[in-house]
């Protein structure tokens, strides 16, 4: 497997890699937000894993977002989404992908990447429960566990403040859960 950055010419594979890993009806929310971020944010950083065919077999991608701290408003990111082909999970690609876009944010000096995912599987990757850090949710419709930041080496003790998405993510729904999924999600962790 290899990772690299994503070119025009592979819009139609990871759109594939999307509808794959999300299911039909999200997978086709998460392709048209991933479409409508690289038009609202030429900035936002799109990695791809190839697999040794060279066909797409993942992708994560990281946004411009902001943290409205007292002091002023901070440049932060938004790692969302990240996919990997059904077939091609449990095999340390996810976890490749986030290595190397942590790594690259924190070359270019970005202070915190927050995301909304399961705790038991981005917490292995260096992401922390945000509120316990001083960070408010976007959304009261995120479960704050879900809720989730990683400091890279810019981060400072007076960034806190709340987390803001940009409008993107309102405009296609993608901001905590919804009643059904939120009801979904809490008859399988067996809270409901």
């Amino acid at each position: 497997m290899s990772l690299r950055s994503e070119q025009p010419r592979d819009h139609a594979a990871v759109a594939s890699v999307h509808r794959s890993a999300f299911g039909a009806d999200h997978g086709d929310t998460v392709v048209r937000l991933v479409e409508a971020l690289r038009r609202d944010d030429p900035s936002a950083l799109s990695l791809v894993a190839d697999e040794e065919a060279g066909d797409v077999v993942g992708h994560v991608m990281v946004s411009r977002a902001w943290l409205d701290a007292p002091r002023r408003l901070v440049d932060v990111q938004s790692l969302s989404p990240l996919a990997v082909r059904p077939q091609f999970q449990r095999r340390g690609l996810g976890a490749a992908l986030i290595r190397a876009a942590l790594l690259h944010l924190n070359e270019r000096g970005v202070p915190l990447v927050f995301l909304e995912g399961d705790p038991r599987y981005y917490s292995r990757h260096g992401f922390r429960p945000a509120g316990e850090h001083g960070f408010g949710k976007p959304s009261l419709r995120i479960p704050d566990a879900a809720f989730q930041v990683v400091r890279l080496s810019a981060y400072e003790p007076w960034m806190t403040g709340t987390f803001v998405y940009p409008s993107t993510f309102w405009e296609y729904d993608c901001v905590g859960l919804r009643e059904a999924a939120h009801d979904q999600a809490e008859s399988a962790s067996g809270a409901g």
